[in-house]
């Protein structure tokens, strides 16, 4: 039986540096990267999602990167058919898929084949669930979520009530739970290896902050400007992101500059924590690294990882 290709995925929490080690492996793997990132698919969007920048795109080749619009809907079964498409065309040339992101997510359902139910959208029902958290607050969406599937409500923030209002819009649509909907899964045409940063939280918060003060400086403020002259409204999902919801207050006057910061670092950290859901230190598909201060080492252990599976006797899939 001939050998599946072999795809990579570097994960771990935000700020870690997963997204400059896929980089460095791409370089010497020969490879192509696939954002895995629910944010990083707006246009406009650069630096507030941390986006790789000109020179690292030339260099090495970035995909679902720039797909939509910031007013432009885009679901995760969108994500997976076009992320599954780049794949194959990259292992028909004969280049290594180097997947990474912090949508946990995004990621899963192109590594465990997570089957993401395709339900439509359904703007009726989510008009009037949005008019319902304004009347009963947010909360109380989150927990009858809770009471229907809480595996799947321990999964999103209470406070987003739009990743709230799909779970239940799943549930209304299909009678499923979404979290038994995520549990089923669909055999892939190509091998896996998964390798994490794993960071302290001490480390993880200090490395949140100081990307937080750069962005700032890059023109965080500038760029949300940006998006707002261009008529994207606040009200969008894609203006709802961490940073963009912050400075979108500022500008609106709601909030200090200095205030805004500081709300973006404590929403970053607590968006951190939340992806241990999708990658847990105890989880042993993971290969976990600790951060060394060489770069390369790090890159030789993944690049090991990678070799002994791609040389790894023939196996049916699963």
């Amino acid at each position: 039986m001939p050998l599946r290709p072999v795809v990579l995925a570097v994960v771990g929490p935000t700020a870690s540096g997963k997204s400059r080690l896929a980089l460095e492996v791409a370089r010497a793997l020969g490879g192509e990267i696939i954002s895995a990132d629910s944010r990083q698919v707006y246009r406009h969007m650069d630096i507030g999602t941390a986006k790789a920048g000109i020179d690292e795109r030339s260099e090495v080749p970035h995909h679902l990167l720039d797909v939509v619009d910031p007013d432009q809907p885009y679901s995760i079964a969108e994500f997976r058919q076009q992320a599954g498409a780049v794949i194959s065309d990259m292992c028909t040339r004969g280049r290594v898929p180097v997947i990474t992101g912090g949508s946990g997510l995004y990621v899963r359902s192109l590594t465990d084949g997570l089957d993401v139910p395709a339900v439509p959208p359904d703007d009726a029902f989510r008009l009037a669930m949005f008019a319902r958290a304004e009347i009963d607050g947010v909360n109380a969406l989150h927990q009858e979520l809770a009471a229907i599937d809480p595996s799947a409500a321990a999964r999103i923030n209470p406070r987003n009530v739009r990743r709230t209002i799909r779970a239940l819009e799943v549930w209304r649509h299909t009678g499923e739970l979404p979290s038994d909907a995520l549990r089923r899964k669909h055999d892939l045409p190509f091998r896996v290896v998964k390798v994490g940063i794993a960071l302290d939280r001490q480390r993880l918060y200090a490395a949140i902050d100081e990307r937080v003060d750069r962005m700032v400086e890059a023109g965080l403020v500038g760029e949300v400007e940006s998006l707002r002259d261009r008529g994207y409204g606040w009200g969008l999902p894609s203006m709802s992101g961490i940073g963009y919801r912050q400075i979108g207050a500022v500008l609106r006057g709601e909030s200090t500059l200095s205030e805004a910061i500081d709300a973006i670092k404590f929403a970053t950290h607590r968006f951190a924590r939340q992806q241990r859901t999708w990658f847990r230190p105890d989880d042993e598909g993971i290969n976990w690294l600790e951060p060394a201060a060489i770069v390369g080492r790090m890159v030789d252990r993944v690049l090991s990882c990678y070799r002994a599976s791609a040389t790894a006797p023939p196996v049916a899939a699963n």
